[in-house]
């Protein structure tokens, strides 16, 4: 399945439970999931999912979750936690990635990615995924977290981390140039604040 290279492995594990408290739950993924509103009845798609911060607050809100995320350890992470959710028969989790998501065609109501648009090895390929699995009107929400920034809070925590892994800087214009182009109607891609935090935020509904 497609993901970045640095996503896999022992030492990928090994990163991701460091990584583990911010993964559990974060205010980013909570701000996203409100924004989003997702109802009951709908079925919606968090790219990107690690240990289903986002993922378990929206099935909570009487919606179906399908959750997909590359790495294997985060994937059995999050089952497990799904097993102690009340919605658990409202969440799927997933092998796949932002280029190959595991749905069906104009299946999905709303999606998302927090901190995970950076991992994507083809914008291209993601980009048409989501125009792919999303209805008609279904609407994306996509927030990168920008911990370079020295306003970030976590600037320095990731120091270490920025210094040994590269991942490509995500630009909103372009992203939201491409999502134009293939279909959506883009209402904000720019970098600004989320949630009081430093962020790339791109907003688009399907045409």
């Amino acid at each position: 399945m497609s993901g970045h290279h640095h996503d896999r492995g022992w030492r990928a594990a090994v990163r991701y439970m460091r990584l583990a408290p911010k993964l559990w739950s974060s205010a980013v993924n909570d701000a996203v999931v409100a924004e989003l509103a997702p109802q009951p009845g709908e079925r919606v798609l968090d790219i990107g999912a690690g240990m289903g911060s986002a993922t378990v607050i929206a099935a909570r809100t009487g919606a179906e979750v399908v959750a997909v995320e590359p790495t294997p350890f985060l994937r059995s992470v999050l089952r497990m936690r799904r097993l102690g959710q009340r919605a658990r028969s409202r969440v799927f989790v997933r092998d796949g990635a932002a280029e190959h998501l595991p749905v069906d065609d104009a299946s999905i109501d709303a999606a998302w990615a927090v901190n995970a648009m950076h991992h994507w090895t083809d914008v291209n390929a993601a980009i048409a995924e989501l125009h792919r699995a999303l209805v008609v009107g279904g609407r994306v929400l996509l927030v990168d977290e920008r911990f370079d920034d020295p306003e970030h809070p976590e600037h320095d925590a990731h120091a270490d981390r920025r210094r040994h892994l590269h991942f490509e800087r995500v630009d909103p214009s372009t992203i939201g140039g491409q999502l134009e182009k293939i279909g959506f109607m883009v209402d904000d891609a720019a970098a600004t604040a989320f949630a009081g935090r430093p962020a790339v935020v791109i907003r688009a509904r399907k045409g």
